[in-house]
């Protein structure tokens, strides 16, 4: 089991066990491989990132949690949620935001849950009605700094389903400057230009039963 924490465009892999993805991963020349959990490793991994050259990480321990647990020290975390959102004919909704293609989601707030988060944000930012939630599909992880902090996000991504005729009203205040129905077989065209992350959690989506 794996999960990947992205800075930017670049990951950095959380593993348990070594597949044959995360070995053709390491057999690059810019990736770089530890196997100790250590605060010493994990911040000469975080080292490493900064360097134009650098393809990926990999850090491995027999212990996911525990390798989360000293990984996730080295950030303040926030966690956020949000929707892979269909309607009946199964299009997916897509906010268009700082120039790129992403899905609705936002930080939750002191006394939410996931599930009341995921709902809120998703019809703050596009305006879609009726919604109604599905499952979770799991979550996503990015780095990021603000006013010389490092921050790491979770986003925990449920389904959720609303009816096709909707009166859709981006959410101009959080830089939300288009909103659209994709089709399922349209996919790829928004998936070019969005996050690392989103492709993850979208690729998870609909390898679920």
């Amino acid at each position: 089991m794996y999960i990947n924490i992205y800075f930017g465009d670049k990951p950095v892999i959380l593993c348990n066990e070594i597949d044959k993805e995360l070995n053709e991963i390491l057999h690059h020349p810019d990736a770089v491989f530890v196997d100790e959990v250590s605060p010493r490793a994990i911040k000469a991994m975080l080292h490493e990132i900064k360097k134009a050259e650098f393809h990926a990480g990999v850090i491995w321990h027999s212990d996911l949690e525990k390798l989360k647990e000293t990984f996730f020290k080295n950030f303040k975390v926030i966690e956020a949620a949000g929707g892979i959102v269909q309607n009946e004919k199964k299009d997916i909704l897509f906010i268009y935001r700082l120039g790129k293609w992403d899905l609705p989601k936002g930080k939750i707030e002191k006394g939410e849950n996931q599930e009341a988060c995921a709902v809120r944000e998703v019809i703050e930012e596009t305006g879609v009605t009726k919604l109604h939630l599905k499952k979770k599909i799991g979550e996503t992880y990015h780095v990021y700094d603000e006013f010389g902090k490092h921050f790491l996000k979770i986003s925990h991504w449920f389904h959720m389903t609303c009816p096709a005729k909707q009166v859709l009203q981006p959410q101009t205040e959080e830089h939300i400057t288009d909103i659209k129905w994709v089709k399922t077989i349209d996919i790829k065209e928004p998936v070019k230009n969005t996050y690392p992350s989103i492709k993850d959690i979208l690729a998870k989506f609909f390898d679920t039963p």
